[in-house]
């Protein structure tokens, strides 16, 4: 939650499609090789260029290593901004987005490369957004001279949630990270010992009316009681700006500057409910089923590996190994063949694992269709009137739009009705499909790869469930919208992120209403093979209104 101070500075918001041209002189201006600048990097999901804010040494040589500092900001406000908070420099009262965006003031030297995304502004670092940080990443990398043994990570608020997030989903890619009064994302705490061997800085306020300083306290409990190497720091009277107090006297440079990655620790711990995230260290997870919480702690002494387990069908290790442990019970090795293991009526053996339907870039849940590149498509077919082709495609702007009034998100929107979607888009994007087979050319095209339809006379129901088709994702949602009673109850989700992603967020594989959200008919996850549950096929036949 913004303060009233950065409440005013943000009043217009980040229209950034006004601010193009400004901006772009902006950098072009910026001829010296160091100090604050701004640029672009070209997003790998809507090939769109965005915006960050970097800071070179003006004693930069290519000649040599520099570490990588990462800034996420805070919600209602942007990269420069963020910039500012880690080199402590002040925000001036009532400053604009025009203002913020334009007054990169001269930065004290550090011998450091700091970048700080925009990320599409307060999406969360959720989804496209969350892939934004390591497109940034990559294109410093590509651009400068980088220690990877030297990449860090940090941010406020709902930047500093988003730094837990993802130095817990992906440990192996940071040195160390220091979130400041983080707003969690849901989901970080069953990941919390995957920072065994990433050294973790908490700083809050602790009159912190936004994110209650509990939380920090919690957390540092959490991970000592883990084995984590974490500090705390509490700022006594200080409310939801500790990130003002955090980055004085260059405490968290030095900080960061006592730590280095290590690329191959003796003892790996790691936990995913998704392939999404799936590798860290010199561990891989093969099998898993997604939603569920599988778990690997690996220990190595020499080339002998003793390795515990839990909700895990398949792993591979990158490590050499004389001898294996697994789950209690010696496992036979097999000269020269690689170190995968898949567990087969409860043992486990060494050898090639073959993966179900259910499988990396193909496991949902429903969500996982809109954090790639993907199309809006309403329907067309059996359209007697004009009137009903708007109404169709309202429905549709409904739920592709996440900008409003108050927050402008920078991001493209594609929205096509069936009939303009291209063969491209088809075998390259991900399709969000709105109506049923009656009412919409591509439900009906791909009707027969689909686990389920609705009635076309089922007035009083919704449905929205995703499926994989040719190596892609699609959604569809039949009958009334999916949001339909999202008012009326409080599903959850991660607050920072678009109303649309947030409750798309609380979905699995499939949902089933009557009226409104508040009478959810059946819900949950496909099992591995994309097969919907029996439990849920028998209430979904009960109604007899789903095929």
């Amino acid at each position: 939650m913004a303060s009233p101070i950065r409440a005013a500075r943000v009043s217009k918001r980040y229209a950034l499609a006004a601010l193009t041209a400004a901006a772009a002189s902006f950098v072009f201006a910026q001829s010296d090789p160091g100090g604050a600048r701004l640029a672009q990097f070209r997003s790998t999901i809507d090939a769109s260029e965005q915006e960050y804010a970097i800071y070179l040494p003006h004693s930069y040589d290519p000649a040599r290593k520099y570490p990588l500092l990462v800034g996420l900001h805070e919600e209602d406000s942007n990269h420069i901004a963020e910039l500012k908070h880690v080199f402590a420099v002040p925000l001036r009262y009532g400053e604009s987005s025009l203002q913020t965006l334009l007054t990169l003031p001269d930065l004290p030297e550090v011998d450091y490369v700091v970048a700080c995304p925009f990320a599409r502004g307060s999406m969360g670092y959720q989804g496209i957004a969350e892939q934004d940080v390591y497109d940034m990443m990559a294109e410093v990398k590509r651009r400068y001279a980088i220690d990877e043994d030297r990449v860090y990570l940090t941010g406020g608020s709902m930047g500093g949630g988003a730094a837990l997030w993802m130095a817990l989903t992906r440990p192996d890619v940071w040195a160390a990270v220091a979130p400041v009064c983080a707003s969690v994302v849901p989901g970080s705490e069953s990941l919390a010992g995957n920072a065994l061997n990433l050294p973790v800085r908490l700083l809050h306020g602790d009159q912190d009316p936004a994110v209650p300083v509990a939380s920090s306290r919690q957390w540092q409990k959490r991970f000592l009681d883990l084995g984590v190497a974490v500090d705390y720091v509490e700022f006594p009277g200080v409310r939801h700006n500790a990130w003002d107090y955090a980055y004085t006297r260059r405490s968290l440079f030095e900080w960061f500057a006592a730590r280095k990655r290590n690329r191959a620790p003796d003892h790996v711990r790691f936990s995913a409910t998704s392939y999404r995230y799936n590798s860290a260290y010199w561990v891989r997870l093969d099998g898993l089923t997604p939603g569920l919480l599988a778990s690997i702690d690996a220990v190595r002494n020499g080339s002998d590996l003793k390795i515990m387990t839990q909700n895990l069908d398949a792993f591979t290790i990158s490590v050499p190994a004389r001898t294996v442990t697994l789950d209690g019970a010696a496992v036979r090795l097999r000269a020269g063949a690689p170190l995968t293991f898949a567990k087969t009526n409860g043992k486990w053996t060494q050898g090639i694992y073959t993966a179900p339907a259910k499988r990396p870039g193909l496991e949902g849940p429903i969500v996982d269709a809109i954090r790639g590149r993907h199309v809006w498509v309403y329907g067309t077919a059996g359209a007697a009137t004009e009137d009903e082709l708007t109404r169709r495609k309202a429905v549709a702007e409904t739920a592709a739009m996440w900008s409003t009034s108050r927050v402008r998100l920078n991001l493209r929107t594609v929205l096509k009705a069936d009939r303009d979607v291209t063969d491209e888009e088809i075998a390259g994007a991900n399709l969000v499909l709105f109506g049923t087979r009656e009412s919409n050319t591509l439900i009906a095209r791909f009707a027969a790869q689909l686990p389920m339809a609705l009635s076309p006379g089922a007035a009083d129901y919704g449905m929205v469930f995703i499926a994989p088709v040719n190596g892609r994702y699609v959604v569809v949602s039949s009958g009334l919208p999916w949001w339909t009673g999202a008012d009326e109850i409080d599903r959850g989700g991660y607050r920072f992120a678009p109303e649309q992603y947030r409750l798309l967020s609380t979905f699995g594989d499939f949902l089933v209403f009557k009226g409104s959200l508040r009478n959810v008919l059946a819900e949950g996850r496909f099992d591995r093979d994309w097969r919907l549950p029996a439990d849920a096929a028998a209430k979904l036949r009960a109604t007899a209104v789903v095929q």
